[in-house]
């Protein structure tokens, strides 16, 4: 810790290698040959080794388990006969007698790169030894080659990147009078869960995690071993009992000469605003003020306010993030003692090779399932197109975005008495105001400047024309790329003592999307090109010109903003957001469809107001804001993280599995008004596009967080089926032993065979039975089943009726048969009824059906 404290605390120095020496040095991993970057080849990059020896914590399983969770027991004495479903429970960290393990797994690595790359130059970047056994290595090609043809070593991949895919949805989730008042109340909803982001970092001095709640104190995790990094702008102190751990890893990047220490911060602290804000919906403190702009918004809460942070940084502003320091932060966190990960990144690409499973970080994943650690990750927000989803095993929890009923509306009303809806926290004007276009008002420098009108810079501008009046800027390109912004149109409005602002949006401006944005000024953006034109039409009508000069003597044109500061709940929700990636699940990079449900749900993910680093830059206009309105399936996964850590919190000895049934099963698949959830089909105008959502738009339907905490049946899948499945792949055996070091024999399994809480089946060849296996955490129960069937095919569920008693299990035969020939996917559903209430659907999707053809009989 010294070497590192000591290099942050210099002033920056031009000799780039050493900057990599003395944080590789830190990280404990530089290799004993100790050279400078400009030694290695130019053709040299990063790859990740896997060796066939298994990582310490299969070594040491069984003896790394907590023995019974006391920290969780004391708050859920009444739960001790429930939930006790789990072959494996949760482990904690290394205790001090199996720690010389880490350091000897890292010297046999030293020591192999010796042995293998005798008086080559290389660089180890991380050894991983908790999750998977391997290495990181900045290696030539050849290199890479010569590692790969060793006995010890089972898998080279070469490294990848990677890329970053609430005040009112605890509301909208139910939560205050369903899951947290079934609890106990907010003051305890997730209190001794440790929930790990692999994020941006986070800003530690952000109320929403701090740990002075006079009310009720923080206690300490005492499963949980990370520590708190300490650097000049992540001082001591930072970490406390809310926040727990918080890390960096960004070696991979380093390697690459593109890490910008001035940007990305070497340190835990969040230089963008992505992993705060993610941080903050899963676990953020209940009852935060959010003002932003100096506007008051209501106050925030996360989905488990209580629960326990800790962070790994390994995504950065300038760059996104690299496989190679993701995997090590999955490693470290597994090895710290955290019982949920928080995933809101995705691949840049579809992983190559047999299967999209047998990538570094879903096998380092995998492991960490195994472990016990409940998995959530973004599906990515490459939507609607099908197969866009960009989490793929099923050992994942994948999340998609929905929207939720709240809206923040602002419109501006013209002297013809046209209203034109338009966006933005702004407030409104007190009358009406005289409209003045930016590019009639420009002074005789700026009279050529192609982009004056963007009103970027108050010197172009006449004050006298724009003081007192409305100034209408134009929305051009340039804001999408950046190059022009909001925020600055403001400072020149301010500038100039406009009484507001109008964006118009420009016409080459097509799909996309505007979110509201902060204004101190009264203020609106317009975001149709249509309805821009028909203030544009009313303005140009309005003027007096001179018909000799043709200069403008008045302007006409008048209107009042209403502003955008009050949030409207009427919407029909929850929708689809068009963004949100979609199934079916590819099986490989030649986008066969695996027979795995993806997403797994979905959940609040558009215009989430959540904290935002005071050092954020991911969002040019909610820069300096402690709050910031974002949209993303990174926004919906850390709402589904929060919501598992009050069922890890109910049921502590649940599976991973259980965790992910419980939240499936019981999932909604209706809008607040009892229509079906409808799913965004464009992103051009996507409410003007939109239809009946399936399970490949929304997976098993809308977390229901309530119901989640009484499923009543769950479904339990084990680390040795996900293990079948993967032998189950054509070609895959060698890879399930590189990676897992399991051998594939008799057991085989196919994808629909898991005993997941659904059914997927990418070919149906005329006729198939699936089985699935549900256990009873309730009390005892006579269920009935319902079921509709996929089109082209037809289903029969045995038993139609079953009583079982608490702890007890029944095994459903599903039995489905092609009706026709058809390659489009169709869906249907079960549904398992319980005369005490439980509700249990399980989706069901069929792509292609075979039909027995009875001309070749």
């Amino acid at each position: 810790m010294g070497a590192y404290r000591m290099w942050v605390e210099l002033k920056m120095e031009k000799d780039f290698s050493f900057k990599l020496f003395v944080v590789v040095l830190f990280l404990g991993v530089f290799v004993t040959c100790g050279f400078c970057l400009e030694d290695v080849d130019s053709d040299a990059a990063v790859y990740i080794v896997t060796l066939k020896q298994a990582p310490v914590s299969h070594l040491y399983g069984e003896e790394l388990r907590v023995k019974g969770h006391h920290h969780h027991q004391r708050h859920n004495s009444k739960n001790h006969g429930s939930g006790n479903v789990s072959r494996l429970d949760k482990p904690s960290h290394i205790s001090r007698k199996h720690a010389h393990n880490v350091s000897s797994v890292s010297r046999m690595h030293d020591s192999l790169l010796r042995k293998v790359l005798r008086g080559e130059n290389y660089l180890k970047l991380y050894s991983y030894h908790y999750l998977i056994n391997g290495f990181a290595v900045l290696v030539t090609p050849q290199q890479a080659f010569k590692l790969a043809n060793r006995r010890e070593v089972s898998n080279v991949a070469l490294d990848f990147s990677v890329r970053t895919a609430t005040t009112h949805t605890p509301q909208f989730l139910g939560l205050p009078l369903g899951a947290w008042a079934q609890e106990g109340g907010y003051e305890t909803a997730g209190e001794g869960i440790v929930i790990g982001f692999i994020d941006t970092g986070i800003d530690p001095m952000h109320p929403s995690f701090s740990d002075n709640t006079p009310e009720r104190h923080y206690p300490v995790p005492q499963h949980f071993s990370g520590i708190c990094e300490v650097t000049r702008d992540f001082p001591s102190g930072s970490c406390n009992r809310k926040l727990v751990g918080a890390r960096h890893f960004a070696a991979s990047a380093i390697t690459r000469g593109i890490f910008n220490t001035t940007q990305d911060y070497a340190s835990p602290f969040d230089g963008d605003g992505h992993g705060t804000h993610t941080a903050s919906v899963a676990a953020g403190n209940h009852g935060i003020r959010v003002v932003v702009a100096g506007h008051h918004f209501g106050d925030a809460s996360g989905m488990a306010p209580r629960a326990h942070v800790a962070v790994y940084k390994a995504l950065y502003k300038s760059f996104g993030g690299f496989a190679a320091d993701v995997v090590a932060a999955i490693d470290q966190a597994a090895q710290d003692g955290v019982d949920i990960i928080n995933l809101s990144i995705t691949p840049n690409r579809r992983p190559p090779g047999v299967a999209t499973f047998f990538n570094p970080i879903d096998m380092a994943l995998l492991s960490a399932v195994k472990a016990g650690i409940f998995v959530v990750q973004a599906a990515g927000n490459t939507g609607p197109s099908p197969k866009s989803v960009s989490s793929f095993s099923p050992w994942i929890f994948t999340v998609g975005a929905s929207t939720h009923d709240r809206v923040y509306s602002n419109s501006i009303v013209l002297g013809n008495n046209i209203t034109i809806p338009g966006v933005g926290f702004a407030p409104g004007t007190d009358s009406m105001y005289t409209l003045v276009m930016a590019s009639h008002a420009l002074n005789d420098t700026a009279a050529n400047d192609m982009y004056a009108g963007e009103c970027q810079d108050a010197s172009s501008f006449n004050q006298t024309l724009v003081q007192g009046n409305l100034l209408v800027c134009s929305y051009s390109v340039r804001f999408v790329l950046g190059l022009s912004t909001i925020k600055q149109a403001l400072e020149t409005a301010k500038n100039l003592s406009a009484a507001g602002v109008v964006f118009c949006m420009d016409p080459f401006v097509i799909g996309f999307q505007i979110n509201p944005t902060p204004m101190r000024l009264p203020g609106i953006i317009i975001p149709s090109a249509n309805d821009s034109k028909i203030l544009l039409q009313y303005y140009n009508s309005s003027l007096d010109q001179d018909e000799v000069t043709k200069r403008i003597t008045r302007f006409g044109a008048v209107a009042c903003i209403s502003g955008g500061l009050k949030a409207n709940f009427s919407l029909s929700a929850p929708n689809v957001m068009f963004y949100s990636a979609r199934g079916p699940d590819p099986e490989d990079s030649f986008l066969d469809d695996a027979d795995i449900l993806k997403p797994n749900l979905v959940a609040p993910g558009n215009l989430i107001w959540a904290a935002w680093s005071s050092g954020g830059m991911d969002s040019v206009e909610f820069e300096g804001e402690d709050f910031a309105m974002m949209s993303g399936t990174s926004m919906a996964a850390p709402h589904v993280a929060g919501l598992a850590a009050l069922i890890k919190q109910k049921f502590p000895n649940f599976s991973t599995a259980a965790i992910g049934s419980a939240l499936s099963t019981t999932a909604s698949l209706y809008d607040k008004y009892g229509g079906p959830i409808l799913a965004q089909r464009s992103y051009a105008n996507p409410e003007s596009n939109q239809s009946p959502a399936t399970p490949f738009d929304m997976g098993s339907g809308f977390v229901n967080a309530t119901a989640a905490l009484d499923p009543g049946l769950i479904f339990d899948t084990s680390y040795s089926d996900y293990v079948s499945f993967l032998c189950g792949i054509n070609g895959s055996a060698p890879l399930v032993l590189n990676h897992t070091g399991e051998s594939c024999g008799a057991s085989i399994m196919n994808g629909t065979d898991l005993n997941l809480p659904s059914i997927t089946i990418s070919k149906l060849n005329q006729s198939r039975t699936v089985q699935r296996t549900l256990i009873n955490i309730a009390a005892n129960e006579t269920y009935v089943v319902g079921w509709s069937a996929p089109y082209g095919a037809s289903i029969k569920v045995t038993p139609a009726r079953f009583f079982i008693a608490c702890g007890q299990q029944q095994v459903l035969n599903v039995v489905f048969n092609a009706t026709m020939n058809n390659s489009s996917p169709s869906f249907g559903r079960i549904g398992l009824f319980g005369n005490q209430g439980h509700v249990v659907n399980i989706p069901l999707s069929v792509i292609v059906k075979v039909s027995y053809d009875t001309t070749n009989s």
